[in-house]
């Protein structure tokens, strides 16, 4: 029964208030979201994706699977950041075939091309290759897409990927080594806010290929023998460690910066080795 009585807003026989309709939904799809990603088994290989980035540290402490400080779980917002940029791929591939390209992006068994190495503890997956096309270009090349916000997109646009982004050039660059396609890339940016294009071409760059190769020998022998790589950082003050702006690189904060600096002996020597068992989590 509605209480009449004009703006009281009551309703007889209900209990406490509802939370507005959008905070309900949005918690329920970030738990769901939350949950999903804690469920994901941890990579065991070193990936492609981030040996960009300038700590080699951290990318061990990634490829080791160690548990990230407290509170630096992939936020949910995040994780839709994250899903949005893979179906991003869909529909850009899916204006490329319409468009009249012949655009490559799984194998017949539906699984994403891709190289591993080292015994694969070293993987990569492509986001396609152009074998053909009605742009004149050299083919096959590879193709490389991020869906980027559009403050990362003006810039990539302005200064070009391998100056704005250097982790995605590094990522390109071992794709071209590995899936021996040496034509220069086609990488491509979708502005999430407004679904504007950016395309442009990406030479093979062979020293940024080996010096990434060689990155990745360095994490996975040190971590078979127990050995920390170092720092890239002097002081965990440092923008690599709790992110922001350096040198024209937007760095974020390190999801390990808290464990790293804390790891630290007597006397303030860092530690050099470390137990496998300490640092990988148990199944």
């Amino acid at each position: 029964m509605v209480d009449l009585n004009k703006g009281s807003g009551y309703l007889y026989g209900a209990g406490a208030p509802r939370p507005p309709i959008a905070e309900a939904v949005s918690a329920a799809i970030d738990t769901a979201l939350s949950a999903r990603n804690r469920a994901e088994r941890p990579r065991t290989y070193v990936s492609s994706s981030g040996l960009g980035r300038d700590c080699l540290r951290q990318i061990q402490y990634d490829f080791l699977a160690v548990p990230k400080d407290e509170g630096h779980e992939f936020a949910p917002r995040t994780l839709r950041i994250f899903e949005a940029g893979h179906r991003a791929e869909d529909i850009v591939a899916g204006w490329f075939r319409i468009a009249g390209f012949d655009l490559r992006t799984e194998r017949p068994d539906g699984r994403q091309f891709g190289f591993e190495a080292l015994g694969g503890r070293f993987k990569g997956h492509i986001d396609g290759c152009l074998v053909s096309g009605p742009v004149a270009m050299d083919y096959p090349a590879l193709w490389e897409n991020k869906a980027l916000g559009a403050a990362s997109w003006k810039d990539v646009v302005k200064r070009g990927v391998s100056l704005a982004r250097p982790v995605y050039a590094a990522q390109i660059a071992l794709y071209q080594a590995y899936m021996e396609l040496p034509a220069p890339a086609l990488f491509t940016a979708l502005n999430r806010d407004t679904m504007e294009l950016h395309a442009e071409l990406v030479p093979f760059d062979a020293h940024l290929a080996q010096e990434m190769s060689d990155r990745a020998v360095a994490v996975v022998r040190a971590s078979e023998a127990g050995e920390w790589l170092p720092r890239m950082a002097a002081e965990p003050t440092a923008v690599l460690c709790r992110g922001g702006m350096a040198a024209g690189k937007w760095h974020a904060p390190c999801a390990w910066a808290e464990r790293c600096w804390g790891e630290r002996r007597p006397g303030n020597a860092p530690v050099e080795r470390f137990s496998r068992e300490r640092a990988e989590p148990q199944p």
